[in-house]
């Protein structure tokens, strides 16, 4: 995971304009273990900043995505992001819909894809959602009861 000092520097080396907001953001997300959706994201920053519109901050949800920063996941309720998990390899994720606990896939799926020749994939994504143990415990502890 990259420290908020580095996501500053890597926005300024991009030309980026290092304001305060995309500082509290980079802060926002180096802190925060799970996925946030753009709503929790706004409703955060409006707190410190009046007047910002939700348009600024997914325009700079997309602009921290597209420089590696966050990884971004489709949820069944909409898209949350999460800081770049740092793999090294290509891989995937299995995701807890409870906590938000990622675990790393260490195979590519599409190694096993039979890929139609008159259709070129230009990227892919593959996550698992389930369970982790420990929410599973928690679960089973409030339905025991």
């Amino acid at each position: 995971m990259q420290t908020i000092e580095e996501i500053v520097s890597l926005m300024s080396s991009q030309g980026l304009r290092v304001t305060d907001q995309r500082k509290t953001l980079a802060k926002l997300f180096f802190e925060t273990k799970g996925y946030l959706s753009p709503k929790d994201v706004y409703e955060y920053m409006g707190k410190t900043y009046t007047g910002l519109s939700f348009d600024t901050v997914y325009r700079n949800l997309r602009v921290m995505e597209e420089l590696g920063v966050l990884e971004q996941v489709m949820f069944e309720e909409g898209v949350k992001f999460k800081m770049h998990c740092r793999e090294h390899d290509h891989h995937h994720h299995m995701i807890c819909l409870d906590c938000g606990a990622t675990y790393p896939i260490k195979f590519c799926p599409m190694e096993q894809t039979d890929v139609p020749a008159d259709f070129k994939v230009l990227r892919h994504k593959f996550e698992v959602f389930g369970q982790c143990k420990a929410c599973a415990l928690e679960e089973g502890e409030v339905q025991g009861e």
